[in-house]
């Protein structure tokens, strides 16, 4: 069902891991381009129409408009279960405090008296929050998206969901229920490219955004891509993927779970396991064969993505090279499950997000852990982060300079600007002394 990768011995490249060598599923972003950009060129010339013609096309339901009345938010609160209600309830507060503690300050450096330079926090004036709809239901990315927005003080945000057939070509209830305990009533029926290119160029209903966040699938990923600069973005995320570095103290039927647990999502979600244990290795596979006949999504989602080439077992001599393994997979969620995980833990740099020890699975972070899961993935997490308050914040510096501090350093200004060959900008300093430059000490 999962294929094997052995990197023992001299299978273990000595001058670092080639990706390449790794697990990952193809996802051809640029090829989807293509097929995107006439559709958001579309919705960016006719707007309302373009997006009611695209759900019957792609979501096969008959809308008359795209923004979802506020009645139909509020009863969709009012008729959720209340297990489920109360569910998310926890999930937002946790998500809360662990947000609320990511706000920055504004701080003020004084360079030299009279000088100073202040970083000030400004939040971004509109987002647009993208919440995947198609095999599954998805409130909990409802609450990873507008928590942090909140907490970062965004002033206007709106939500777009996929229409869908099954309840008159609204997004699903739970969805509208997640919004309206979040106290957000702006929410349209509208899904992949069509509603990025929605939240990039406005249309009759809904202002134009700033920025948009949020996963999906890969039209959703093209359609960022493409649109980038037009409006700001997260991240173009691909589909979800788990890697979990686990030694011989790795619970078998524990590890199974997890990589089955990311496999539900999705076929070409990824399910990787890096061991230096060849008897874990073996466990799982038993384990992966028992717990998937006994669970559901089997053949549609959970065996193509474990037997996919964007899931396997690597095989490592040690701890050191699992490790190197790991980093250089950079995967969006990364359980340790060693002995001293949370030592071992400490020792990676590339992770989207780390789950230390064997009570913190992923689906953990998925719903309650306080953490967001909406994060990096196709290994991006070597360079990017996953959503928090500091993707809705600009960092603006604001430089305060008195004339006695201009004076001090304005020689310098000036026989720097002359290095570079833009003597414009030496006069710009020099006017302000009558054309003289002042000796810069």
């Amino acid at each position: 069902m999962i294929s094997r990768i052995d990197l023992r011995g001299d299978a273990f490249p000595q001058d670092g891991i080639d990706r390449d060598l790794l697990p990952r599923a193809e996802l051809d972003v640029e090829a989807a381009l293509e097929k995107v950009r006439p559709i958001c060129d579309d919705v960016h010339h006719r707007g309302t129409a373009a997006l009611i013609e695209y759900a019957e096309r792609f979501d096969g339901v008959t809308i008359d408009r795209v923004r979802v009345p506020a009645e139909a938010i509020e009863r969709a609160l009012e008729e959720l279960d209340p297990a489920v209600r109360a569910a998310l309830e926890e999930s937002v507060r946790r998500a809360r405090l662990v947000h609320r503690a990511q706000r920055r300050t504004d701080h003020t450096v004084t360079v030299v008296p009279g000088g100073t330079v202040t970083e000030r926090w400004v939040p971004v004036r509109r987002v647009g929050l993208y919440v995947p709809g198609g095999r599954s239901v998805y409130p909990s990315s409802v609450v990873m998206n507008v928590v942090p927005a909140q907490e970062a003080g965004v002033g206007s945000m709106a939500v777009a969901s996929p229409p869908q057939a099954d309840f008159d070509g609204l997004p699903h209830p739970t969805i509208l229920a997640a919004c309206a305990l979040l106290g957000v009533d702006e929410v349209y029926a509208a899904g992949g490219a069509q509603a990025i290119a929605m939240f990039a160029y406005g249309t009759d209903e809904c202002r134009p955004a700033d920025l948009v966040t949020g996963p999906g699938n890969i039209w959703v990923a093209a359609a960022k891509r493409l649109l980038k600069g037009r409006i700001g973005i997260d991240a173009e995320a691909g589909p979800t993927e788990i890697a979990i570095l686990a030694d011989d103290t790795a619970d078998p039927a524990h590890v199974a779970a997890d990589l089955i647990s990311q496999a539900e999502h999705d076929p070409l979600a990824a399910s990787v396991l890096v061991t230096d244990s060849e008897e874990l290795a073996t466990a799982v596979e038993k384990e992966l064969a028992v717990q998937v006949a006994a669970t559901r999504h089997v053949e549609d989602r959970i065996v193509p993505a474990l037997s996919g080439r964007q899931s396997g077992i690597v095989l490592v001599d040690g701890l050191d090279e699992g490790l190197a393994v790991v980093d250089a997979y950079a995967a969006e969620h990364l359980e340790i499950q060693t002995a001293d995980a949370s030592a071992v833990a400490a020792r990676v740099r590339n992770a989207g997000a780390i789950f230390v020890g064997p009570y913190s699975p992923v689906s953990l972070g998925d719903y309650a852990a306080g953490s967001n899961h909406v994060l990096p993935t196709g290994g991006c997490a070597c360079h990017s982060s996953g959503l928090s308050v500091q993707s809705f914040l600009r960092g603006i510096h604001v430089v305060d300079y008195s004339r006695e501090a201009l004076a001090e350093v304005a020689g310098h200004v000036v026989t720097l600007a002359e290095a570079e060959d833009l003597p414009a900008h030496g006069a710009a300093v020099k006017a302000r002394f009558d054309g003289k430059v002042p000796q810069s000490k």
